[in-house]
């Protein structure tokens, strides 16, 4: 889930009520609930006003100081909820009041030993879900827990598979809500599953064995058919669709490439997709032949890949599962063809193989409600583009989807046909960018990891309006609700609006 800038994944789509989504009558909505909002599309439909002009100190509403963290902030019956590290132990969970900034409740837990992950990466990578009475929280060793949004107080814990990624990406996958179902996919490196949790009380409704995937950083998304609701979510090659009150999955798409870290947007029965990824082959040979613990012969050995992932020890089951499959002539090399082999799911080969070009990049639009293998029927379109990011998620507002690469580099497409209308464009912010792109008030709200938020008007044509300086260092995800934005930097959670 290309090899991956500096090795780093921060994970940390549009018009559906919010109500429709979590299944609660009493959220408004303007609330931002979940990763990116309604549906995961960054889009807030609320009509309040929201500043273009803000800093660190300008507009702001409210601070407040936390430990390190990257996951998104969201907004919920009038509270707030973001995560942090305290020490390199503990992992928080904290609760503000939306308006006045007076933090309600925070609650600590001791992570237990933790496995190494990039520097630009925080194990506090991952975003909270909540509704008018519960917030959802994962964590890698912890699993899913639910408690009590206004007192903080236990409700339920669900103890999951601590996740494995060899890469060091670490866990970057955050729950998502639909009616009475917390929804989590975790696609890593040694068990990738879908579930389906019961909000009142954990209990798994249903699982899906995603073991034909390999690592993938994007989130469910819900579809609105002629049939009904699917759920969607992108994987290794294909984009399935899943029977929400089964998790049988209904139909899939062979569009995608080898993995994916974007979110797709959905809306009105279509699926949005841009991704950037690149071959397996080139990809373990970059990272681990040629890392500096390689010797750069155009091998890999179960030795190299150790010394890449330093003193703790690989598990057996990740060699069993990938390298002793490669390894076809059982000489302790994979070479050419065996990393494609050692590394994809059998069946499902996606991407470019070994000795082709490696970076691939692409838009499309996927139809839901299709049955079975809808690669020919339900494909709309799809197109190649030099302009997509492999983290950075579209936003699809009116008839047009914005993409935003690093660099800070614009490119407007219209959803009908996946024409261009403009780009690509500088947004005169070069940064690396984690956050996707987020709308209100006819604003688009772009944050680069350097801390400056750009803000361009929502159109035809590319309009700068602002560039903002937080102070501080973006990865995650603002938030919108009730003409506020809250920002979550590394080291504080911001609330800016018009005074």
């Amino acid at each position: 889930m290309c090899c991956i800038r500096n090795q780093a994944v921060l994970l940390c789509l549009v018009t559906l009520s919010f109500s429709f989504l979590c299944g609660t009558s009493s959220t408004q909505a303007e609330d931002w609930a979940q990763f990116r909002g309604p549906n995961c599309s960054g889009v807030s439909t609320a009509k309040n006003k929201l500043p273009a002009e803000f800093t660190d100190q300008k507009n702001v509403i409210w601070s407040a100081k936390l430990g390190d963290g990257i996951g998104c902030p969201v907004v919920a019956a009038g509270r707030v909820f973001t995560s942090g590290m305290v020490g390199k132990d503990k992992v928080a969970l904290y609760a503000y009041d939306a308006k006045t900034g007076t933090k309600l409740w925070e609650r600590i837990w001791k992570t237990g030993e933790l496995l190494e992950i990039h520097g630009t990466n925080s194990f506090a990578a991952t975003t909270p879900a909540a509704d008018d009475e519960r917030v959802y929280f994962y964590f890698s060793t912890l699993g899913m827990l639910a408690v009590d949004a206004e007192t903080g107080a236990d409700v339920w814990e669900k103890k999951l598979p601590v996740p494995y990624f060899v890469f060091k990406w670490g866990a970057g996958m955050s729950p998502t809500l639909y009616k009475d179902l917390v929804l989590f996919c975790q696609d890593d490196d040694l068990a990738p599953a879908f579930y389906a949790f019961n909000k009142k009380t954990g209990k798994i409704v249903w699982k899906d064995d995603r073991s034909d995937q390999a690592v993938n950083y994007s989130h469910p998304v819900i579809c609105e058919t002629d049939q009904g609701d699917e759920i969607v979510v992108a994987g290794t090659g294909t984009l399935i669709g899943y029977d929400p009150k089964t998790g049988k999955r209904l139909w899939s798409a062979r569009t995608l490439l080898r993995n994916i870290k974007t979110t797709p947007v959905s809306r009105d029965g279509i699926i949005y997709v841009a991704l950037q990824s690149g071959g397996i082959a080139n990809q373990w040979l970059a990272s681990i032949d040629r890392w500096e613990t390689g010797n750069s012969d155009g091998k890999v050995t179960k030795k190299e890949i150790q010394a890449f992932v330093g003193k703790v020890k690989v598990p057996e089951a990740f060699y069993k599962k990938t390298f002793d499959r490669g390894d076809l002539n059982k000489d302790g090399f994979l070479e050419g063809k065996e990393l494609d082999i050692a590394f994809l799911p059998p069946g499902n080969e996606a991407g470019a193989k070994f000795g082709e070009e490696p970076a691939q990049q692409f838009i499309m639009a996927v139809k839901g409600g299709g049955r079975g293998d809808v690669t020919k029927t339900h494909l709309l379109w799809k197109h190649p583009t030099k302009h997509t990011d492999h983290i950075v998620s579209p936003l699809v507002t009116e008839d047009r989807m914005l993409l935003v690469k690093g660099g800070g580099i614009s490119t407007c497409f219209e959803v009908g046909k996946g024409k261009k209308l403009w780009g690509p464009k500088r947004i005169q912010n070069e940064s690396e960018y984690f956050a996707s792109p987020i709308y209100g008030d006819g604003k688009i709200y772009v944050a680069g990891e350097n801390g400056k938020i750009v803000v361009l008007e929502d159109g035809p044509e590319q309009k700068i309006l602002a560039k903002n300086d937080m102070g501080d260092s973006i990865l995650g995800t603002p938030a919108i609700a009730d003409g506020r934005i809250f920002v979550r930097t590394r080291s504080k959670l911001i609330c800016v609006g018009e005074k």
